[in-house]
């Protein structure tokens, strides 16, 4: 890399606009979508797809909500030209669909286009020619009156090849390709030359296209060009401003945001991003940044891993862990502060009759995706007692107090340590009933009990335990249940606990509820001890937690 980078790239000039009105604006409705996956996203594919495949992203595509579908360049070979001559017969696209093709301004290449689409019931045809400098001088060595020419010329032979076919509903599209580093009056009075063949109306308006081709400014420039367009072009009513973003900057969703506060009524882009380098802008990302703002934006993603298994088989490609909303880990936390937050807001969103959504670290409600909440907090070396507790909570539906959950975390960092991965909730529940002996022999083991009140109101206790491998009867005097279990046990030479805290809970609803019970205990030496129970009855989950506890200082 250069040291002084001046001297080989210069800075992209600003646009003079000094009343923009841009940046006081908000979203409040969705745009026009169109997907372009299946020409300018398969055109970036390694492997394009094969009929099969564009049927499903076709049918995916439709079942997601798009009204506007790019379906290919019907001028490229015989492939593109048969699927979309075969789509249009076969009678797979639904009323309320526009199927799009793209053609350059050429006449064998927008007759051909044409013809992929005789019996259609309505499609757009969208024809391009770049206009920038760069393009003129350097790709055509044309002149901007001979650039005009072509739009100008491919403009009338789209007016003439629709006449031949009345009987299909034609909308046009005009993209003055690589508008973003193109003068904007040049710009302009090119849209402006071939509005004036194709004489658009409010009722039957142009598409007008303006594209970042290439990404070569910050999103705020962008929307100085869109804000500056709108403004100039004529008989604005009639024409439909549409923003078709790439992301070489890495800047293509925040670019058509804003390029719809300034004043743009559709988005052109691809599933995920797909398309030539870095790709165009990400429509569901798109979708979703309005979704969390409260706007409807009228795509349907509520089954978010179903839209990724289609896209990544149709392409090939997959969808990284971290992209925004769809990947696997961004819902997901490992770290211990981020974990307590994020279960403390699901707490405090269940404690709340406010349906807003208000939790930490998730913008979004995961279930509004499809997604469910086991993954939302996962366990490895970083996480903290907050992660331990919900992954137990979501898998076992034990709440555990937060003395426990800080008693318990010790046992999984070491076991996190131990095996230098991330663990499941498999690993964290045979920890745990190790820990606090749930499963397996135990050192004392209850084999039958009675409680009753004698009457000065103690509790007598009174039972068989397997202890060390020696059944005996045992009984003991308490002031409650609990006191008169660990009496019992130290009179038959068990070790002596004392209660420091007790706490239960239910675990699930209705005929299949069980109880949850929690023992904080010390011994002689001020040693904890914790014990856990879990039972159909609450009683004798609280028994099990003392023998838990019990069995946990040794037996």
């Amino acid at each position: 890399m250069l040291t002084n980078p001046s001297v080989k790239y210069r800075p992209f000039p600003q646009v003079d606009l000094p009343d923009r009105q841009w940046p006081g604006r908000t979203i409040d409705r969705a745009p026009r979508w169109l997907s372009t996956d299946m020409r300018d996203g398969n055109q970036a594919l390694i492997d394009p797809m094969d009929a099969e495949k564009k049927q499903r992203f076709f049918d995916l595509l439709v079942k997601v909500g798009l009204k506007e579908i790019e379906v290919g360049f019907p001028s490229a070979g015989a492939t593109e030209f048969d699927f979309i001559s075969g789509l249009v017969r076969s009678g797979r696209i639904p009323d309320d669909v526009f199927v799009q093709v793209l053609t350059q301004s050429r006449r064998d290449l927008i007759e051909k286009s044409f013809e992929s689409l005789r019996g259609a019931k309505q499609a757009i045809v969208h024809l391009y020619n770049a206009v920038s400098p760069a393009w003129r001088r350097i790709v055509f060595d044309m002149s901007r009156d001979e650039v005009l020419e072509i739009a100008i010329t491919g403009a009338k032979i789209l007016r003439d090849e629709a006449a031949k076919q009345p009987d299909t509903e034609w909308h046009f599209e005009y993209s003055p390709e690589t508008f973003s580093t193109a003068e904007l009056d040049f710009s302009v009075e090119v849209c402006a030359s071939v509005m004036d063949i194709l004489r658009p109306t409010p009722d039957r308006p142009l598409i007008l296209n303006l594209p970042a081709t290439v990404e070569a400014a910050t999103p705020n420039i962008y929307a100085d060009q869109i804000e500056w367009f709108c403004r100039n072009v004529p008989d604005r009513d009639s024409v439909v401003i549409s923003l078709h973003t790439h992301n070489d900057r890495g800047t293509g969703v925040a670019a058509s945001e804003l390029g719809l506060l300034a004043g743009a009524d559709r988005v052109e882009g691809c599933l995920f991003g797909n398309g030539e380098r870095t790709g165009n802008v990400d429509l569901v990302t798109l979708a979703l940044n309005m979704y969390t703002q409260g706007v409807d934006p009228q795509l349907d993603f509520s089954d978010i891993d179903s839209v990724i298994g289609t896209v990544t088989y149709c392409n090939n490609l997959p969808v990284h862990p971290r992209h925004p909303y769809a990947g696997d880990l961004v819902f997901t936390a490992f770290s211990g502060s981020h974990q307590d937050a994020i279960k403390k807001g699901f707490a405090a969103q269940e404690a709340r009759n406010d349906e807003m959504w208000d939790v930490p670290y998730l913008p979004i409600d995961p279930k509004d995706l499809g997604r469910d909440y086991e993954a939302v907090i996962r366990v490895n070396s970083q996480s903290g007692k907050g992660g331990v507790a919900w992954v137990l909570q979501q898998d076992k539906g034990l709440k555990l107090p937060k003395r426990l959950q800080a008693h318990f975390s010790r046992h999984v960092q070491q076991l996190a340590d131990e095996t230098s991965r991330e663990l499941n909730a498999d690993d964290i529940w045979t920890a745990f009933a190790q820990a606090y002996r749930l499963e397996g022999a135990q050192p004392v083991e209850l084999t039958d009990w009675d409680e009753r009140r004698a009457e000065n109101g103690d509790r007598i206790f009174t039972g068989t335990l397997d202890m060390h491998g020696k059944k005996r009867s045992v009984s003991g005097r308490g002031n409650g249940l609990l006191s008169s279990v660990l009496a019992a046990i130290a009179d038959a030479n068990g070790p002596a606990l004392d209660i420091q805290s007790y706490s239960e809970h239910a675990i699930g609803q209705g005929s299949r509820t069980h109880a949850a019970a929690y023992v904080e205990t010390t011994d002689a030496h001020g040693t904890v001890h914790w014990g856990v129970g879990i039972d159909e009855d609450v009683a004798t989950a609280s028994v099990r937690a003392v023998l838990s506890a019990v069995n946990s200082a040794g037996g």
